[in-house]
């Protein structure tokens, strides 16, 4: 007789300190945003723009921060399930929390609970709608400034990562291929 083998568990989240450096994946709170004007003048030299905090969570690619290779690090707005219900009602039922743990929910991408001591969080959900840039040197300074941060793991890092590149890379047909089931006739 074959055994059976025990599914092995992975954890979702690391606790990494202010020396460790910044990589896809790690979390931070009150992270400040620049949102420039709608309209910008081209002859202008300098403009007014608004800023932000948002919670985000990193998107750039690690080897890409590691190896320094970008000026600004790709940033994700997140949002505690109890907030993003408040915002939408089709969180509020169970049928939306299952169709976002599912991943059917183009634009979103569920966390689970982090029950590390200190980094309590209910669920979280990682909203792609909304895309920021942040300067790499600004949030290298941030994580020296905050100290520990929250960290999310292999394999459930790759996964927020696919689940990204699925919602960015859609593509919208002018016109798609006829359905082949039979349309009901009209009585």
């Amino acid at each position: 007789m074959g055994s059976v083998k025990k599914k092995r568990e992975y954890e979702w989240f690391d606790i990494v300190d202010k020396n460790e450096p910044i990589l896809q994946g790690d979390f931070f709170n009150s992270c400040p945003v620049v949102i420039p004007p709608s309209e910008i003048k081209s002859d202008v030299k300098s403009i007014k723009t608004d800023v932000l905090e948002y919670d985000v969570i990193i998107l750039s690619q690690s080897c890409d921060l590691i190896y320094e290779k970008v000026d600004l690090v790709l940033v994700c707005p997140t949002w505690t399930l109890k907030e993003i219900e408040k915002k939408y009602n089709f969180f509020k039922n169970s049928n939306g929390k299952e169709k976002l743990r599912q991943g059917n929910v183009p634009g979103y991408h569920l966390l689970n609970k982090s029950i590390l001591k200190g980094f309590e969080r209910d669920f979280v959900i990682v909203d792609f709608h909304n895309v920021y840039g942040v300067p790499f040197d600004y949030l290298n300074k941030l994580a020296k400034t905050i100290g520990k941060r929250l960290r999310l793991l292999p394999p459930y890092r790759e996964h927020l990562s696919q689940s990204f590149a699925r919602f960015f890379m859609r593509v919208g047909l002018p016109m798609d291929i006829p359905s082949f089931k039979k349309k009901s006739p009209k009585r």
